[in-house]
């Protein structure tokens, strides 16, 4: 569904990605680990434009994105939730959801505030409650909730754990696994790797914007050398 072939991405003349290269498959949950820093969020920012690669190709469905704008890259299929919690404090929680709104794609169902609700049961108690008067962990799910409504086939997710109570993360773990069971593709970006563990399939670990180490769960569970020399704190 996605691939990435040696892109590199740059902040001006700072050269945060290197020729980095990975591929997603439909249906998988793909995590990208490494330390603060190591190009994760950069990344994401460049599979939806808002880094332009300098170099390399990122293909979506088998049409090329590369250095798109970002909101025809959200028309094509693809969900981005930011590190940061942008959440319009001054709408309620369905006012929130119903910014995010476009049609459904491919024949799937609609998502809708109801479903969503059912997804995230605290968001349901919230319906009418101003996102400014919220906690760090329902803004999360309101964010998660609002680009869910853009319908979208791939959603990349940006640190979804961080800041979060142990009980919110646990809740947050248990909606992405149901958004696989739905078919949806997920990519996100964690240094959490109990939370990673519990939802991905796949893991790409980055070090300085190299893709240093990639396989199953199972196998970077297995690889005590590669949690010591690049997840390590």
């Amino acid at each position: 569904m996605l691939s990435l072939d040696g892109i590199n991405s740059f902040y001006g003349r700072a050269h945060i990605l290197h020729d980095l290269s990975f591929t997603l498959a439909r249906g998988q949950v793909l995590v990208l680990l490494g330390r603060n820093g190591a190009g994760k969020s950069t990344t994401m920012k460049s599979i939806i434009g808002l880094v332009r690669p300098a170099t390399g190709t990122i293909r979506f469905e088998d049409a090329d994105i590369t250095g798109r704008e970002p909101f025809r890259i959200a028309r094509s299929g693809i969900g981005y939730v930011p590190e940061e919690r942008r959440v319009f404090g001054d709408l309620t929680v369905l006012e929130n959801l119903d910014v995010g709104r476009q049609p459904a794609r491919d024949g799937r169902a609609a998502w809708t505030p109801e479903r969503l609700f059912a997804l995230f049961p605290n968001l349901g108690e919230l319906r009418d409650r101003p996102g400014a008067r919220m906690s760090g962990g329902e803004q999360q799910m309101l964010t998660i909730a609002r680009t869910l409504m853009g319908n979208p086939r791939l959603i990349l997710l940006d640190e979804p754990s961080e800041g979060l109570s142990p009980l919110i993360v646990e809740q947050m773990a248990v909606a992405i696994q149901s958004l696989k069971q739905d078919g949806l593709t997920v990519l996100l970006a964690e240094q959490n790797l109990h939370f990673a563990t519990q939802v991905a399939d796949r893991a790409v670990v980055i070090e300085k914007g190299h893709a240093v180490w990639s396989g199953s769960m199972a196998e970077l569970q297995a690889d005590e050398t590669a949690h010591a020399r690049y997840l390590a704190v």
